[in-house]
Formats: C-alpha cells, sequence, structure tokens
C-alpha cells in the first residue's frame, strides 16, 4: 500500500526508499539529485557505479517505482558523480 506523502520530494524519496533494499542486495544505492519539471536525476552508488545493468535497473526498476508514487514524473535519468 502506498502511503500518503504530501510533496513530490517526499513521494520520489518513498519510492527510492523501496528499491534501495534490491539495490543494497548487490551493494549499491541510489539518491536524488534534482527535480526539474518532469525529470527526476538520480545518482547510483557503490556497486550500481558503472553496473552494466544500470541501466535496465534505472528504467525498469527506479523509473517504473518512482511513477507509481509520483506518476506525474516522465522521466527518471542518472548522473554521474
Amino acid at each position: 500500500m502506498i502511503e500518503k506523502v504530501s510533496t513530490l520530494t517526499e513521494k520520489i524519496e518513498k519510492a527510492l526508499d523501496e528499491v534501495r533494499p534490491f539495490l543494497a542486495n548487490d551493494g549499491g544505492d541510489v539518491s536524488l539529485v534534482n527535480i526539474d519539471g518532469t525529470t527526476v536525476e538520480v545518482q547510483f552508488h557503490g556497486a550500481c557505479v558503472g553496473c552494466k545493468v544500470s541501466d535496465f535497473t534505472l528504467k525498469g526498476g527506479i523509473e517504473t517505482t518512482i511513477k507509481k508514487y509520483a506518476p506525474e514524473i516522465e522521466r527518471v535519468i542518472a548522473i554521474e558523480a
């Protein structure tokens, strides 16, 4: 069940909290960097940096989950440090 949260940032953080355990299982993590209109910028950490399946993780896991919590978001991109 999706908990009620008020701001867009809170919605996105809640979504990231949902995917973090899966990333942590492989030694990785993700953080919210910026929200620019309908685009969310995230940054991978740990084992996720340079991982061959990070694009799949971004689109199939993170973006899908963020859109579940915040349907107004159109895309999620990963930025490098």
